[in-house]
């Protein structure tokens, strides 16, 4: 990463996580077609490999209900 990109990339931790979004998702918006279907295609990968452990049994899924209290006691933290 340039030092100008590293500048760049520093002042955008520092906004808010809306803005940080909206910045990734214009980013992201402005690769190549060619870009953006590298990254679809890994996305593609992970989501693949991630199903695959769970048919497998390498991981235990948690019900929606442990989900939702785990981010209620997250916030609740906060």
């Amino acid at each position: 990463m340039t030092e100008a990109a590293r500048k760049v990339f520093d002042d955008a931790l520092a906004l808010p996580e809306r803005d940080r979004l909206e910045l990734a998702e214009a980013l992201f918006d402005s690769l190549s077609a060619k870009d953006q279907a590298k990254i679809d295609e890994a996305w593609r990968t992970e989501i693949l490999r991630r199903m695959e452990q769970v048919r497998n049994g390498e991981v235990q899924l948690e019900s929606w209900e442990e989900v939702r209290q785990a981010g209620r006691d997250t916030l609740a933290q906060r």
